[in-house]
């Protein structure tokens, strides 16, 4: 007589499989058709004085209806991730060559760029926000206020030249922005706009854009794209 405990111990090793992976060979894997197969036998070769137990056959087809459920939602989990991933990189693939505001105060001036945009977020109003434009090296280059007075986002452009109106070599500048609320001084967050040069993919957080003189940025982190 075939033994429940078997298929019971069939199921078993099915379930822990189907949760943990995919099966690559389906040959491998049980199928509707083992499992009811294996069931007939089982129930065809059974003691008639010591029937199988009813509650322990629902049990049976419950656990591998829950084996073949896990599976299909795998299956239908892979595809809907490679729909995604594909959709994101069509999306990315179409901002190379723009701009776009990243969440970083640093940034690349290039030769053919007349300044260096970025926006500057406050949850106050700030009648006067302290900005300060730094080198690779860390020394400041200029300073510039901007009115903070309406909170919010703020857009801050500084115009790449020096505090002696001398045009900056191209490179990566960073800038820095400080405001007064409520009487102490806080250094306020700061993005900017940035020419994404490529797109790669990463195979756990998808798209990711390469921003000249920031590196690689999520599509996700992205804030902005420039209308010029």
């Amino acid at each position: 007589m075939v033994a429940i405990n078997s298929l019971n111990s069939l199921l078993d090793t099915s379930s822990a499989n189907a949760a943990t992976s995919q099966v690559s060979n389906s040959n491998q894997s049980l199928t509707q058709e083992d499992f009811f197969s294996l069931l007939s036998t089982q129930l065809s070769m059974q003691d008639p004085s010591n029937p199988v137990d009813n509650d322990q056959m629902i049990a049976q087809m419950a656990s591998f209806s829950t084996v073949d459920g896990i599976g299909k939602l795998n299956d239908q989990i892979v595809n809907l991730n490679t729909v995604m991933t594909s959709s994101q990189a069509l999306q990315a693939s179409g901002l190379v060559g723009q701009k776009v505001l990243v969440p970083s105060g640093s940034n690349y001036l290039a030769a053919d760029d007349a300044s260096l945009r970025g926006v500057i977020s406050t949850t106050d109003p700030i009648n006067v926000i302290k900005v300060s434009v730094k080198d690779e090296s860390g020394q400041v280059v200029k300073t510039f206020n901007v009115d903070g007075s309406s909170g919010g986002n703020i857009d801050v452009e500084w115009d790449g030249t020096d505090s002696a109106g001398n045009p900056m070599a191209p490179g990566t500048y960073t800038i820095t922005a400080n405001g007064t609320v409520d009487g102490t001084a806080q250094e306020l967050a700061v993005s900017t706009y940035g020419h994404v040069s490529s797109v790669s993919l990463n195979s756990t957080s998808g798209a990711v854009l390469n921003v000249r003189g920031v590196g690689g940025v999520l599509l996700a982190d992205v804030l902005a794209v420039s209308e010029s």
